[in-house]
């Protein structure tokens, strides 16, 4: 199922999308309504059938999560194309919650930066508080996918031994435009473009560690809760973005995340 985090009229809930699940994008939602959910999608929950046209809502992240887990260099395409080697363990890193934002939720450009980069990521959603997880119970702590901008200040990266900055920048880790909850991340197409122009084309299969690898490395040393999210790495192809840039990220089977870049305030 596809679990949405919406506002209408002031009030912020969970529901399910339903619809043409060959509708891939949030921005065709004629066809698609959400049935909002009692409770919430980390327990026990069911559907009201109060049903909500999407066109009528604003769909918010779909997590708020107490921490972003990102992984660098986990192509080994990307990592080659910035001078790297595939590390010998991966390499990871924090975004802070105050980086995530919603589609269509603007991405405001850092006044410490003149050369931010998109980077298209499939995201883990984490339905359960776990650590040490075993790879065969990975299934069982994750929620399910979803699309994700792991947008970076790559001047300020070269120049700063922590990347706390360089990445973790308001508005730099958008996420949506909901959780798919039946998916197998082996094998999907992964895209971005930028003002319609197809900048990067991969696969979740050149993954040099699989999603299943990723949790247990993590879990290793941190509780992960219910709501965070594990960023899994980006392909090649990544690149500038500038002030009035649309940036759309698109995963096979869960849908397209879409932002504008604009000046920061």
């Amino acid at each position: 199922m596809r679990i949405a985090r919406f506002s209408i009229d002031g009030n912020v809930g969970f529901g399910v999308v339903e619809g043409d699940r060959s509708t891939a994008t949030s921005d065709d939602v004629d066809s698609l309504v959400l049935d909002i959910i009692r409770g919430h999608p980390f327990g026990d929950f069911e559907l009201s059938g109060q049903k909500v046209p999407l066109s009528k809502v604003r769909l918010l992240p779909p997590v708020l999560p107490s921490k972003v887990v990102a992984i660098g260099r986990n192509y080994a395409a990307h990592a080659a194309e910035l001078g790297n080697e595939v590390p010998e363990v991966p390499v990871a890193f924090f975004k802070p919650s105050t980086s995530v934002i919603g589609p269509g939720d603007p991405v405001a450009y850092p006044s410490f930066s003149s050369l931010v980069h998109h980077e298209a990521e499939l995201a883990v959603v984490i339905g359960r508080m776990c650590r040490e997880v075993p790879a065969e119970r990975v299934a069982d702590v994750v929620l399910g996918y979803t699309c994700a901008n792991d947008l970076t200040a790559r001047d300020v990266q070269k120049t700063e031994s922590q990347w706390a900055r360089a990445k973790g920048f308001d508005s730099s880790c958008p996420l949506g435009p909901w959780i798919e909850t039946d998916l197998d991340p082996a094998d999907l197409a992964i895209t971005c473009t930028v003002n319609g122009e197809l900048r990067q084309a991969g696969r979740t299969a050149e993954m040099v560690r699989s999603v299943a690898d990723l949790i247990v490395h993590i879990t290793e040393a941190m509780t992960l809760l219910p709501g965070d999210v594990v960023l899994t790495g980006t392909p090649a192809g990544t690149g500038p973005v500038h002030v009035g840039d649309e940036v759309a990220v698109s995963i096979e089977g869960i849908g397209t995340l879409t932002n504008k870049v604009i000046k920061r305030g």
